[in-house]
């Protein structure tokens, strides 16, 4: 059975971090996915929890029998300058110390480099895949990767292989149903891209949201000024609010046997979290539960 976790993402605005493990009992979760937040582990940035609040979600985690399932962290671990690249393999150092103290044993990330450097940014991964290896196995975490948009490797069968290349069992895949239109530029072929994972014994983690297919009506689904900006639009919606093939997910985890995370990640809807991720939960316990 898959663990349904809660990316507080949508209270880290209104409450601490301790705070959106109670939010997260309030709404029937037993799991939560800490994605980035200036108390924990901000963006690209030196990670900041003390031992004093780690102990504050220590508490929490007692007094409301949630666990911290996942953290998700984002470093630029895969930058093309290498001083960069050094300063955040120590964020990543001091991030498995954290998960370590919290007892999180998976760890989801970005391969977060520079879509216009990508060979160069591939070369930065794998130094920091190797720097990293040790510590990784010294704690015994597991650590699953995403592509991304605006990453180095944004489709799903290249990140794929990059997981699979590094050829240790502590590496797996994350499948993003919201990305589900970049991971396939547009083709949304989910069944195959998650069963694809699953045949490789690679994945370990699904998010959870809903998004448009960016290159639906001539790729004018989105519009975006100055036209050819160098950008790339995505969203996190609720499910049902965009155009990912849900019939498809749902049947296709059923049939490889997902039993990871699932990882409901809803941005961007405050007014609605509450009602927002209710749904979520109660959907995938019925579908997947």
């Amino acid at each position: 059975m898959a663990d349904i976790a809660l990316d507080p993402n949508m209270y880290y605005m209104t409450m601490s971090t301790p705070d959106t493990l109670r939010k997260a009992r309030e709404l029937g979760f037993d799991f939560v996915e800490l994605s980035p937040n200036h108390e924990l582990h901000l963006w690209h940035h030196y990670p900041k929890a003390d031992r004093a609040f780690l102990d504050e979600i220590l508490k929490a985690q007692k007094d409301t029998g949630v666990r911290v399932r996942t953290l998700n962290p984002v470093f630029n671990w895969s930058s093309p300058d290498e001083a960069e690249r050094q300063a955040q393999v120590r964020n990543w150092r001091r991030l498995l110390e954290i998960a370590d103290a919290l007892d999180v044993r998976d760890i989801v990330s970005e391969f977060s480099g520079d879509r216009n450097q990508a060979s160069r940014s591939e070369q930065q991964w794998y130094r920091s895949m190797e720097e990293l290896a040790p510590d990784f196995e010294r704690y015994g975490i597991r650590l699953n990767m995403e592509a991304h948009p605006y990453d180095f490797v944004e489709l799903h069968d290249r990140a794929l292989e990059l997981v699979r290349s590094i050829d240790k069992d502590w590496i797996g895949y994350e499948y993003c149903c919201p990305h589900t239109f970049h991971l396939s530029d547009g083709a949304g072929d989910v069944a195959r891209m998650i069963r694809t994972a699953a045949e490789a014994g690679k994945l370990r983690e699904v998010h959870v949201a809903d998004g448009f297919n960016h290159r639906a009506n001539d790729g004018n689904r989105y519009i975006i000024n100055p036209p050819g900006a160098d950008v790339t639009v995505h969203q996190h919606n609720a499910i049902g609010q965009g155009e990912v093939p849900w019939d498809q997910v749902f049947s296709t985890l059923r049939e490889v046997g997902f039993d990871g995370v699932l990882s409901v990640c809803i941005f961007g809807w405050h007014e609605y979290a509450d009602d927002y991720n209710r749904a979520a939960l109660a959907r995938l316990k019925e579908e997947l539960g």
